[in-house]
């Protein structure tokens, strides 16, 4: 295809004979059932493990169900589900003729997770990665979403089931979460150079444990050292969403399944930011 006809291109393959790299793109998402209804997919990322990528999920998600709208949370970290318990969720998921019914959280949060299908939520799941990856894709097309924000907590790292998700799904966009440590900081940039690769756009990014608050003085003290994250942000072009401190309370609140009662705002901008630039992009 020239550059004249990419730069004029509709996006409605269904209507081009052109054989381009936006065809191919489109070949690769996975329709959703016929009995879903969902508006927005947002994904969220991270370069590696433990820097509170399903905490910041659950939380953006709770932000915007209190905006007023209906959301969801897809829990495709298949062998490290945490959203079910985040939300103090202990049933297991229902499935009738149309498809499988998701677990609604106590403020109307739909949520599907392979915890919500394991007699045992402490049972690992020992799978390869092709089953894992099919499971992702089965919880997109074969459960029953009505939402208008539906968030994807994604496994750490670069492989099969992010892949999955960048090709299959069709991303309004993806929120990546770091924290502060120079390692982070490099693997972020991996996260950030897979989503230009895949051509899927970033919302912006998230640093969490950024520093903790002396609660006697006030002082923020960087238990990590200091941060480079604005630096990565203005490098790749990205909006600093937010920067979360180490907070007890959130924590507490995560691991008693009280996530939809907290009441900090480390992430009230950007819910604010993601919804801006959904609805703009609509």
């Amino acid at each position: 295809m020239s550059e004249e006809k990419t730069q004029g291109c509709s996006g409605n393959c269904s209507s081009c004979s052109s054989n381009c790299g936006s065809r191919e793109k489109q070949s690769l998402i996975e329709p959703t059932g016929e009995f879903n209804n969902i508006k927005h997919v947002i994904g969220v990322v991270s370069g590696k493990g433990g820097v509170g990528k399903s905490m910041v999920t659950s939380m953006l998600a709770v932000l915007m169900q209190r905006k007023g709208y209906k959301v969801g949370i897809l829990d495709a970290d298949i062998t490290g589900p945490s959203i079910p318990k985040t939300f103090g969720i202990n049933s297991r998921a229902m499935q009738n003729e149309i498809g499988i019914l998701p677990a609604v959280t106590d403020t109307g949060i739909e949520i599907m997770s392979v915890n919500l299908m394991l007699d045992d939520e402490t049972a690992p799941v020992i799978w390869r990665g092709s089953l894992i990856a099919s499971t992702v894709r089965q919880f997109w097309k074969d459960t029953v979403w009505d939402v208008d924000y539906l968030f994807i907590d994604c496994p750490p790292g670069t492989g099969d089931v992010p892949l999955t998700v960048f090709q299959s799904i069709p991303l309004d966009g993806v929120v990546i979460v770091s924290s502060p440590q120079d390692l982070v900081s490099m693997i972020v940039k991996k996260a950030a150079n897979m989503a230009d690769m895949m051509h899927v756009p970033v919302l912006g990014l998230v640093e969490n444990m950024s520093y903790i608050k002396c609660p006697d003085c006030g002082k923020e003290i960087k238990v990590f050292g200091e941060s480079h994250i604005e630096e990565i942000a203005e490098k790749f072009g990205y909006d600093l969403l937010a920067k979360i401190p180490m907070d007890p309370e959130v924590a507490s609140y995560v691991d008693k399944g009280w996530i939809e009662t907290i009441k900090t705002n480390y992430l009230e901008e950007a819910a604010n930011i993601i919804e801006e630039k959904c609805q703009k992009n609509n």
